[in-house]
């Protein structure tokens, strides 16, 4: 059997975000794209949003990278049964955007230029936390509250 992503053993539960992964796996490829729209503001919030995936690769992160280009980042998701989610900029080498989305892809909080070294804010309620570039949920005009909708990019 092909090495695939298997959303529905990796995760509990349903999202916003991977439903739009879900309608996504056109070829079973092992990177898969969507594309995160502020519908609140009506503005983009991320062109090119790649899952983080299974356990390895959400410990991995965007570690190792030496930036994230504009538009990029990554989509993180949290089991059902945990409460909060927190992520931590050790051994990163570049500041960025976390926005913390809850089960209805409303943002719950955003945590703004996250420098190396720093650990974000616990969020409770959390289900998916996007890592984004520097400045991009300033670009997009994300505040906490807005409607944020996934949509696969095909």
């Amino acid at each position: 059997m092909k090495p695939t992503r298997f959303y529905y053993m990796m995760l509990w539960g349903d999202s916003p975000a991977k439903r739009a992964l879900d309608a996504g796996l056109r070829d079973k490829t092992m990177v898969n794209l969507v594309r995160a729209v502020n519908q609140t503001r009506g503005t983009v919030l991320c062109e090119r949003l790649e899952d983080a995936g299974g356990l390895g690769g959400q410990s991995r992160g965007l570690l190792g990278r030496d930036r994230l280009e504009p538009g990029t980042g990554m989509l993180f998701e949290n089991g059902r049964f945990t409460p909060m989610m927190w992520m931590h900029m050790f051994f990163m080498r570049f500041a960025i955007d976390i926005v913390f989305l809850d089960r209805r892809g409303k943002v719950a909080k955003v945590n703004r230029n996250l420098k190396p070294w720093r650990v974000s804010s616990m969020v409770f309620g959390a289900r998916v936390a996007l890592e984004l570039a520097a400045g991009a949920a300033d670009a997009s005009a994300t505040e906490a509250g807005d409607q944020i909708r996934f949509e696969p990019l095909g």
